[in-house]
């Protein structure tokens, strides 16, 4: 059955048009259109996933906190992770990924215990049926030097056996060369290791992503945020036909989370607005 979206339509009706044509691109594309709960404005918030379903999202990435409780992320609590497991179940979303975002408080290039962040992520992923663990490298965490990815390559050595026997990725998404990436992917010997790419940020550092897509390819991406910050999809200088063709075309199969600002303030609405452009670029009429 195909679906179509077009500009005339209530509030509801709007809802229920984007969330009939998700299943379709899914279906038609061979991935899914997820968000991040943060960019809902609903970090670490279990309001975030009926707010992904309602907005018409076929998936919702959660962030597992910045500030550590009790020595523990705040995330490592099993009611909180029924809590999240029965949500979705009962929106009828997935819990597409976590994003380790204390490493934006404990960079894993040089702290110890963001070694520790990493490890503990694992079986709190696990226990959410969650596959994919986004590892941040920004600000002041940003990987620099030779030096610095050589560190975090061998630190991921230690911890992905453990990610390897869940059954979880470990995600790098950073804002270094496709390439740089893979060397990082290779020090830690194991295929727990992949990249979590990110559109909007190599773009930003200058690389050209439609090529650094090609050449990863799918075996190399666990996820990806498509974004053009700080304004709507396709009117920035990102190709997103572009972009979705050159996944098509490497036959990507994992989540697409829209990781995107919000212009006008008003965040459903920009979301929705950035939903729908996808949509039209995937059914050819973008």
């Amino acid at each position: 059955m195909a679906y179509t979206i077009t500009m005339n339509f209530t509030r509801r009706g709007f809802v229920l048009s984007a969330c009939a044509a998700l299943p379709a691109a899914a279906k038609s594309y061979g991935f899914k259109i997820g968000v991040t709960d943060w960019n809902l404005r609903q970090t670490g918030k279990l309001e975030a996933v009926g707010l992904a379903k309602r907005l018409g999202f076929a998936g919702v990435q959660v962030s597992l906190g910045r500030n550590a409780v009790d020595n523990k992320l705040p995330l490592d609590n099993d009611e909180v992770i029924r809590k999240y497991i029965a949500e979705a179940k009962t929106q009828g979303i997935k819990l597409n990924g976590t994003c380790l975002d204390i490493l934006h408080v404990n960079y894993l290039k040089n702290d110890k215990l963001g070694q520790k962040w990493v490890a503990d992520s694992i079986p709190i992923t696990k226990k959410l049926g969650i596959q994919v663990i986004l590892l941040p490298f920004f600000g002041k965490g940003a990987l620099q030097t030779k030096e610095e990815m050589d560190y975090v390559g061998d630190a991921l050595r230690e911890i992905a056996p453990s990610a390897e026997k869940a059954g979880v990725i470990l995600g790098l998404e950073n804002t270094i060369s496709a390439e740089d990436n893979v060397r990082i992917m290779e020090r830690s010997r194991s295929k727990a290791v992949l990249t979590y790419y990110d559109v909007g940020n190599s773009n930003r550092a200058g690389f050209d992503v439609i090529k650094e897509i090609r050449w990863l390819g799918k075996k190399r991406i666990c996820q990806m945020h498509l974004k053009d910050n700080p304004g709507y999809l396709g009117d920035g200088k990102i190709d997103f036909v572009g972009v979705t063709k050159a996944m098509r075309d490497i036959g990507f199969e994992g989540y697409a989370n829209l990781e995107t600002d919000s212009p006008s303030k008003n965040v459903e609405a920009d979301m929705k607005k950035n939903l729908t452009y996808l949509m039209k670029v995937l059914e050819g009429r973008g």
